[in-house]
């Protein structure tokens, strides 16, 4: 059989993103966030006698050289990189190369990427053969769609790390699960992956470890599930494996992930996640309202004292970053202060706080389709790289500008520096705070005990320590006016040797948040002052008062 040379291509994220942290990216010596798990398990599921290179473009232009190689071209990516996927799917065709277009986005929404030669829709464990089928038979062109049943992922292989230049990253992902048991109106994941979370062994975990170990990585992995308790079953039997794994290769990794906080329910899952290194933890809290989260049907976090279930979290040393949403239905006029006020009391550092954006195929976006609420879709929709700058893409029940100016008032109050490293500094005397408590009133069988401490390598926490204050001095030099807040958390973490990398990171989110947050305030001002001078025109509408195409007749609330 001949060689087929595939080009996997990975395009840029839109520029204006919360996540798309690049100032805390080149402050750690890396190019950008993470890279594309989805294309380098693209490239493990391919036949033998396939070749892959990867290009990701956001951390490195496309080599001419690889392109002129590439007997295919494999473009993937999600909401935010859509414009620039598209550009990419245009550029590689003038080029003369067939593309193929895959991913969590064009799965959603196949009629953006009609231009693309083939569209190959679901996951790849399920379709990929079909594709590869389909061109070895001399196919040029197609749509591979999936089959109904979703596909187990005990077969998926290890991904092809080696195709990483491993220092562009801030960190690296894996998977263990797809899926999540529940039902948020407003998600994605469980229409594209189910609500069955699905687990890989611990063998297939390990073996993932062990490929970046041997590559020579170290530091942090992104457990990139779309809810890691999912089947809490299952993760409690990977856990002790993975507590093994780290004490007999001397702990090279920290892990982060993101969960329900339903985990802060689960004492011993906390403990096991702690040990096994488990120190950062992304939870859609999304409102303080549990109206609000009924009616959206997050009712995994009603009947609870939500800063509490935070302090949790926090007391098994594994720190809370949170999600929120402004723009629900039945939203109170006080909702504002109600979200700042709790983000505050918990003590939650970094808060991804966005407009209700109505995704693709969801419970959400089809409730509004049929309600006659939805906005027909725009271009300048994906120049944004979160729903920060794209959100309320349908009618408000009520006042938009009201809506807006609570977003507004959220958005200035948590990313005031004084709030911002406030909340950093209460951190540090929360996390972590049971280490040390006695656990038990008598003493624990021989059997039982713990292992000694493994001895202080003081020549590496002499090293680490360099390390994080050249990062001080950089940001010193390059951030005079965030230095000031800076220093006083990376001082106070000198307490806490264990704890004070992961608070400086923390602290240094503000490199990207703090400007980003002023450009979100700007641009909803904007927004506020063009509904106020009556330019603000439902999109729905046509400027004679005839709908749109596809359009429900009925204005938006003003």
């Amino acid at each position: 059989m001949s060689s087929v040379r595939v080009l996997l291509l990975y395009p840029r994220f839109a520029q204006d993103s919360f996540w798309r942290n690049l100032e805390l990216a080149r402050l750690k010596g890396a190019r950008c966030m993470a890279p594309p798990l989805g294309l380098i398990t693209v490239a493990a599921l391919l036949p033998a006698h396939w070749e892959a290179r990867l290009c990701d473009l956001n951390a490195r232009a496309l080599d001419p050289a690889d392109l002129e190689w590439a007997d295919v071209v494999f473009v993937s990516g999600m909401l935010p990189q859509r414009q620039e996927a598209l550009t990419a799917v245009a550029a590689m065709q003038a080029a003369g190369k067939v593309v193929v277009v895959g991913g969590p986005d064009v799965s959603s929404s196949p009629e953006a990427y009609a231009a693309a030669d083939f569209r190959v829709l679901g996951e790849a464990e399920a379709t990929l053969s079909a594709f590869v089928e389909a061109w070895e038979s001399g196919a040029r062109s197609g749509l591979i769609t999936t089959p109904e049943e979703r596909p187990a992922v005990t077969q998926t292989p290890v991904p092809r790390f080696d195709l990483l230049h491993l220092p562009d990253y801030l960190f690296v992902g894996v998977q263990f699960s797809r899926g999540c048991p529940f039902t948020c109106e407003f998600c994605d994941i469980i229409e594209l992956y189910g609500r069955v979370p699905r687990t890989k062994t611990a063998a297939q975990m390990l073996a993932e470890l062990d490929a970046l170990y041997a590559l020579g990585y170290r530091g942090h992995v992104d457990f990139v599930d779309d809810n890691l308790i999912g089947n809490k079953k299952a993760v409690k039997a990977f856990l002790p494996h993975l507590i093994e794994w780290q004490r007999a290769h001397g702990h090279p990794f920290h892990f982060s992930t993101e969960a329900s906080l339903n985990l802060a329910d689960d004492s011993a899952l906390l403990d096991q996640m702690a040990e096994a290194g488990f120190y950062l933890v992304f939870v859609g809290i999304e409102s303080p309202d549990p109206e609000v989260l009924r009616s959206t049907q997050k009712k995994q976090n009603t009947k609870r004292d939500i800063a509490a279930s935070v302090h949790r979290i926090y007391a098994a040393g594994i720190v809370v970053i949170a999600g929120f949403i402004v723009g629900f239905d039945n939203e109170s006029p006080d909702a504002a202060d109600a979200m700042a006020e709790l983000i505050e009391e918990a003590a939650i550092p970094v808060v991804s706080l966005g407009l209700l954006y109505a995704l693709p195929d969801t419970q959400l976006s089809r409730r509004l389709e049929r309600e006659g609420r939805m906005f027909p879709i725009k271009e300048e929709d994906f120049r944004h790289g979160d729903q920060t700058g794209a959100g309320l893409n349908f009618a408000t029940l009520e006042p938009r500008i009201d809506v807006l100016r609570r977003y507004r008032e959220v958005y200035a109050r948590v990313y005031a520096p004084r709030a911002f490293f406030g909340r950093i500094r209460r951190l540090s005397e929360l996390v972590g705070r049971q280490e040390g408590a006695v656990a038990a009133t008598k003493p624990p069988a021989a059997a039982e005990l713990p292992a000694p401490p493994a001895p202080i390598d003081v020549r590496q926490m002499v090293a680490d320590l360099g390390r994080l204050f050249g990062v001080l001095a950089t940001v010193t030099w390059r951030h005079p006016r965030a230095a000031v807040h800076i220093w006083p958390v990376a001082l106070r973490g000198l307490k806490r040797l264990d704890r004070l990398e992961q608070l400086l990171s923390l602290a240094l989110f503000y490199m990207h948040l703090g400007p980003f947050s002023r450009k979100v305030v700007r641009d909803v001002s904007r927004q506020i002052a063009d509904i106020e001078a009556g330019r603000w025109a439902d999109p729905r509408v046509k400027a004679d008062g005839r709908p749109q195409e596809g359009a429900s007749p009925m204005r938006a609330a003003e």
